[in-house]
């Protein structure tokens, strides 16, 4: 089922935010982390040195961070280590929100940088974007239609839909909706995200994740990135 994603703001105290965001008339940009790793610890993050979120469980997401614009180093490590699995140093624009996923296996991990838009959907719609991030997956044909719908009798959304892939931000009628995921190909659900509902004005992303540890059953969660 797609499950809302977890806010941790209880994690993030201000002492670490303002310690990674500065001060002053500095251009600014926002960044928010998502766990997408199955098979990994938890992890501390942390941004120019400082960390700034702790402790953060597989299938999570953090809220928006406010950060410095431009180049930033951004760690992650498993929780109350200084080793880090990732270390990379992305460039942000300012005024732009990012979204920063830790991917696939430990054996493989790395980043996955998306460029969120988060202006307002048209009246009366909602946008909705898709994230392949379960490494155990292949690659998959996405449906978002109505609850109950027979996907036999109709056409995927998105097809052959590959591992760490981005999809374009879907304008769709606010109202509910039902997300199916299958093997490219194939009518065979992996994925049933059950009914959701969807006001206008919102903005959503949907991660598709591993189980814990790896491989299926696959799920997903869904961020509320707007509204």
């Amino acid at each position: 089922m797609i499950r809302t994603a977890k806010i941790l703001s209880c994690l993030l105290l201000a002492a670490t935010v303002l310690a990674a965001v500065g001060c002053g008339d500095e251009a600014h940009s926002r960044l928010r982390v998502v766990h997408a790793s199955p098979d990994a610890p938890n992890v501390d993050v942390a941004v120019d040195g400082k960390t700034v979120l702790s402790n953060v469980a597989y299938e999570t997401a953090s809220n928006y961070l406010t950060i410095r614009s431009g180049a930033r180093r951004v760690e992650v490590r498993p929780t109350g280590t200084t080793t880090d699995v990732i270390n990379a140093t992305p460039s942000f624009t300012k005024n732009k929100d990012y979204t920063v996923l830790a991917v696939d296996t430990v054996a493989n991990l790395a980043p996955l940088l998306l460029n969120d838009n988060n202006s307002a959907p048209a009246a009366g719609q909602v946008k909705l974007r898709v994230v392949h991030a379960a490494p155990g997956a292949g690659n998959v044909d996405v449906y978002a239609v109505p609850p109950g719908t027979d996907i036999t009798t109709v056409d995927p959304t998105l097809s052959n839909f590959a591992f760490k892939a981005v999809s374009d931000y879907l304008s769709v009628p606010a109202g509910s909706y039902e997300v199916f995921v299958t093997p490219t190909g194939t009518k065979t659900v992996a994925i049933d995200s059950g009914t959701i509902t969807l006001s206008a004005g919102q903005v959503r992303t949907a991660v598709a994740l591993d189980a814990p540890g790896g491989g299926a059953p696959f799920t997903a969660i869904l961020l509320a990135d707007l509204n």
